[in-house]
């Protein structure tokens, strides 16, 4: 009779014990907060175009490739319209494979946790980017070229940095990151990679497009990815 009470009482003491080390999964949490903060967040990305900036035209028409650092002088040249329409392509692209493998398979509250927290990862990069663009006042390669009185007109070729495309692109994919690590989703280092390439692909595209410049790009990559870190980071979370 003895030889089966340690046994038993092994199986018994390890049986909670084993349940205490399921800890639960923290999700995001969704309410109207969370549309409000879209809602402030749109408002600030809008207001540099209601209140007409930047206020000032170009510095330069036609500026002279000569005074850009080594890395960006390569880039001056007419813009590609088939490399501009790609770069929007694959940006749609990273933001469509981020919402798939961020959104489904999950319960509803995850769904809309999850949501809540890209929307705002985005739409406040957005915001922060247009305000970086209009304060830099940078001028996109095709005011260094013989076009650039014709360009001069378009107060989106006074905005070159930070890129907006490869913002929004690398907080996409660095936000899925950072919630798939909390959230323990299957296929996160896959996924995450998948859209790091997709990003980095938004990037290469910008500049093949003569759009911006490789630091606009760097520069706009490294925005995002602090944004797409902040955003995940700083959401409010239910265990």
């Amino acid at each position: 009779m003895q030889r089966w009470i340690a046994p038993l009482v092994l199986c018994l003491a390890a049986r909670p014990a084993s349940a205490q080390t399921v800890a639960p999964v923290p999700r995001y949490r969704a309410g109207w907060w969370d549309v409000a903060s879209v809602a402030v967040a749109g408002t600030a990305y809008l207001l540099p175009s209601a209140l007409g900036l930047p206020k000032n035209g170009p510095s330069c028409v036609p500026c002279n490739p000569a005074s850009l650092p080594g890395i960006d002088r390569w880039v001056v040249g007419p813009v590609s319209n088939s490399a501009d329409i790609g770069s929007d392509v694959v940006l749609a692209g990273v933001a469509g494979l981020t919402a798939f493998v961020g959104l489904t398979g999950q319960t509803s509250d995850q769904l809309r946790g999850n949501f809540a927290m890209f929307a705002n990862t985005a739409s406040w990069t957005a915001a922060a980017t247009e305000w970086v663009k209009v304060t830099v006042h940078r001028e996109r390669p095709v005011l260094y070229t013989t076009g650039a009185a014709a360009a001069a007109a378009d107060k989106d070729n006074e905005q070159s940095m930070p890129s907006m495309h490869a913002a929004l692109a690398f907080a996409a994919a660095t936000s899925y990151f950072v919630m798939s690590l909390r959230e323990h989703l299957p296929h996160r280092k896959r996924n995450a990679a998948l859209l790091y390439a997709g990003a980095v692909g938004v990037g290469v595209l910008r500049v093949a497009a003569a759009k911006h410049f490789p630091t606009d790009v760097l520069a706009g990559a490294a925005l995002g990815s602090a944004m797409g870190w902040l955003g995940p980071t700083v959401h409010p979370i239910v265990h």
